[in-house]
């Protein structure tokens, strides 16, 4: 494998790459070049450090798996999937966020920085003082952006569904999770895209994990790779899953909002100020 890959791109964001990791890194103020340097200071050891305890990463989380030694993101990934054991869940299932909130605590933790951001493959992990704000788009929903500002307790953005990048249980083109953190977001997020399922339906077409990623953390589980037509019903009932599931974890502060879409509908949990449509 290559080593980590540095770039700083014309519109001056930084691009990090190492592996599966890939970064694109923004931040602004007097200390700015200062943060970037410590950003790729900071890279140069994450994609090595978690895959020295790959294994241990890749085992469901249960009531006795233990921290791990001197590893501030293996912590992070075991942090927020804590929650959701007594599902199908490992620490992987945070792996994006986590290694985005440990880069952007680099960065915030630099004298001069008001405003950073860092997006690993659509996970961000936002810094922000008064008088800042941050705006994303939601995935599936281009007219939707996200708003964030220093008053609100959310700091990470994440997104999963059948159609992304990684494995999905269930069958959502997307679900966009707002959290505290980035790694509670992503963690989040896949459960819930999980809980968005139509089970044993004709039209959902699913294969082991293994033999898409003979890697998986999922195993033998059965993932989605195809979701045929649905009636509005159907998807409707699909969505009401996770919505549900949301609605749990909204109650238990695993999470601020989130944001369902299947078959150009969608669905959201939790009225805050940084859900606001936009107008053409």
């Amino acid at each position: 494998m290559q080593p980590p890959q540095t770039a700083l791109l014309p519109d001056g964001r930084l691009h990090l790459h190492h592996g599966p990791i890939d970064l694109i890194v923004q931040a602004h103020g007097p200390g700015r070049a200062q943060a970037l340097s410590r950003a790729t200071a900071r890279f140069q050891t994450v994609l090595g450090s978690l895959a020295a305890i790959l294994p241990d990463l890749r085992r469901p989380v249960t009531p006795t798996t233990r921290p791990f030694p001197d590893n501030p993101i293996a912590n992070r990934m075991l942090d927020a999937t804590r929650p959701f054991m007594g599902h199908v869940v490992t620490p992987m299932a945070a792996v994006a966020g986590a290694v985005a909130d440990e880069v952007l605590q680099t960065i915030a933790a630099t004298p001069g920085i008001p405003k950073a951001w860092v997006n690993n493959g659509g996970d961000i992990a936002v810094h922000l003082t008064p008088g800042e704000t941050f705006l994303a788009a939601i995935a599936g929903t281009p007219s939707t952006q996200i708003t964030l500002t220093h008053r609100d307790e959310v700091r990470g953005i994440a997104t999963s569904g059948w159609r992304g990048r990684s494995h999905s249980l269930g069958i959502a083109d997307s679900v966009t999770v707002l959290a505290k953190t980035t790694a509670a977001a992503d963690a989040a997020a896949t459960l819930i895209a999980n809980a968005v399922d139509l089970p044993g339906h004709p039209a959902i077409s699913r294969a082991a994990a293994q033999t898409l990623s003979p890697d998986s953390d999922l195993g033998t589980r059965l993932v989605t790779t195809d979701v045929g037509p649905l009636t509005a019903a159907e998807t409707r009932r699909a969505l009401e899953k996770g919505q549900t599931f949301a609605q749990t974890c909204q109650s238990q502060d695993l999470i601020q909002a989130a944001y369902l879409t299947l078959n150009h509908r969608h669905c959201q949990t939790g009225r805050i100020n940084t859900l606001e449509p936009t107008h053409a």
